[in-house]
């Protein structure tokens, strides 16, 4: 053992075979308050003095369009159903608006995907760039 008594018993001191941990430990300890220091200085690349201000937040704007698509791909602008080519003609109204008004594509589930691609095109084409979609939060996934 490391502590054995100071006796010179049966053949005097003998060599310790066991692992000396004490210079283990002390390297570990100076390694490990190296990375505590240099950890923050890593994470604070780029100093910024950002800019103060003081402003209460944003309120919703009410300034939206409701798109909803149904299963059958029938389109409803507002609530209000529409075809193809009256939506298209919204959007290039809405697209001339200042600010411009955000749409909340709401879609069935069974909605085909190339419905709601047609309609990504054309208001994209129509200089619409605010787009939204909108899933119900309380459905559960599979």
């Amino acid at each position: 053992m490391a502590f054995g008594s100071f006796s010179q018993g049966q053949g005097g001191m003998r060599p310790s075979a066991e692992i000396n941990m004490v210079p283990l430990i002390d390297i570990m300890l100076v390694l490990l308050v190296i990375f505590m220091i240099t950890t923050p200085l890593l994470t604070h690349n780029v100093k910024i003095d950002l800019p103060k201000a003081a402003s209460q937040p944003s309120a919703d704007r009410d300034e939206h369009i409701d798109l909803a698509i149904d299963g059958t791909g029938q389109l409803f602008w507002n609530n209000e159903a529409i075809d193809r080519a009256g939506m298209r003609e919204r959007f290039a109204a809405a697209a001339q608006q200042q600010p411009q008004p955000e749409v909340h594509l709401r879609a069935d589930k069974a909605t085909a995907y190339q419905t709601i691609a047609e309609v990504l095109a054309a208001s994209a084409n129509a200089g619409v760039t605010r787009i939204g979609f909108v899933s119900d939060p309380n459905e559960a996934l599979p």
